[in-house]
């Protein structure tokens, strides 16, 4: 295997399966923070290899995905500690977005995305905590999907903020997604029923650029005339009240994790991710009860309005990926609009799917489907099925 694009930290670490299964004779690459016996992470940063050790047993999900004849297949490059949505690492390189030249693959699973859209590998794991699984998917033009948080196990995972932390897959086709979910999702809820209808959420819509929204409106189109649909206004108080909500919450528990290696280190980091930082340092503790309460608020009430039968329909990210080596203010710019549309899954802990649709002059761009907590299943099966609603 020879790495044209900059995905892999070590395409060189191979571990074969330990059964036979569902996944037999597929091939996998795994972001640069799961657990692998023997194998440092790096999770995107030359000081933090440095400063770890090995490690001394697989990570749950890895050991699942061999377990169901799954060979892994090279570790992929990550923005370091995960604290990014751009996929550009200051030390090991921007790894190659195969669908867009030039512009940037998304992160932090970003050579995760790669390797999938490349065709390197089968399928490709990440993490996704406020879109690092979904972002890169979309720029990257292959399937994402971010499970209910707490449902697949993250034992053996680098953390970056715990309550939102997920174990995510990408995919280039998907019935190989619900496959990997097959294997990574053991106890999950399956109605017979399809699910009824349709939203739309309004605000969220707003967020997409218009040439994106010329492509994505076809399919919004075609959706609504299979299913029943409405469209509706997500958050009452603005997305952005609710990506701040994240934003801080998220920062608490990051520098919670990592302020304490930070200060006693002083790492080299990249400028944008230096600031990152800088900033989480100055959250107070004083504000988290406040937005925890309106967490939960947001959660009750997006679980009032999907239920168990219906659907979300939001772009996934405001348009096609941005250039590569923007200024830090475009970057930051940017990650807010995408951070009012990936948060409302983050808050609320509900899967998302990804869905890759082919924007002007073949640029990448994708629809995001949310549903119910605990519908994981349900919901790669309808996508699934529904595959040619998105063609």
């Amino acid at each position: 295997m020879k790495d044209h694009y900059n995905a892999f930290v070590d395409e060189n670490v191979i571990v074969k399966p330990v059964k036979t299964g569902n996944l037999s004779g597929r091939t996998f690459a795994v972001k640069d923070v799961f657990d692998i016996k023997g194998i440092t992470s790096s999770a995107g940063n030359p000081d933090w290899l440095r400063t770890h050790t090995p490690a001394e047993k697989n990570a749950v999900s890895i050991e699942l995905l061999l377990q169901s004849g799954a060979t892994l297949t090279g570790t992929t490059i990550t923005d370091e500690l995960m604290y990014s949505l751009n996929g550009e690492n200051y030390h090991y390189g921007t790894p190659v977005n195969p669908k867009a030249e030039g512009h940037i693959p998304g992160g932090s699973s970003s050579g995760s995305a790669v390797a999938a859209s490349s065709g390197v590998v089968d399928f490709a794991i990440g993490t996704d905590t406020g879109g690092s699984v979904r972002i890169p998917a979309a720029y990257c033009g292959v399937y994402g999907f971010r499970p209910t948080h707490g449902l697949v196990p993250i034992n053996g995972v680098i953390p970056l903020a715990e309550s939102f932390d997920t174990v995510g897959w990408m995919t280039s086709d998907p019935q190989l997604l619900l496959e990997v979910g097959s294997s990574l999702i053991k106890e999950n809820r399956l109605l017979d029923k399809p699910f009824a209808s349709l939203l739309f959420g309004t605000d969220a819509w707003e967020l997409a650029d218009e040439k994106s929204k010329e492509v994505l409106e076809t399919y919004t189109d075609r959706l609504g005339n299979e299913l029943q649909s409405e469209w509706l206004t997500i958050a009452e108080g603005g997305l952005q009240k609710w990506a701040s909500c994240f934003r801080t919450l998220q920062g608490l528990e990051i520098w919670k994790n990592h302020g304490k290696w930070i200060n006693e280190v002083n790492p080299s980091f990249g400028p944008d991710i230096a600031a990152r930082f800088d900033w989480a340092s100055t959250l107070r503790e004083e504000d988290k009860p406040e937005n925890l309460r309106l967490k939960e608020t947001i959660s009750t009430k997006l679980l009032e309005v999907l239920g168990e039968d219906q659907l979300l329909i939001i772009p996934t990210t405001p348009g096609e990926a941005p250039l590569c080596n923007l200024s830090g203010e475009e970057i930051e710019e940017r990650r807010s609009q995408t951070m009012q549309l990936s948060c409302i899954a983050g808050l609320t802990g509900f899967p998302q799917v990804t869905i890759p649709i082919e924007g002007k002059v073949g640029m990448p761009i994708a629809l995001s489907v949310i549903a119910g907590p605990n519908q994981d299943r349900r919901l790669l099966q309808w996508v699934y099925e529904n595959t040619s609603l998105f063609a």
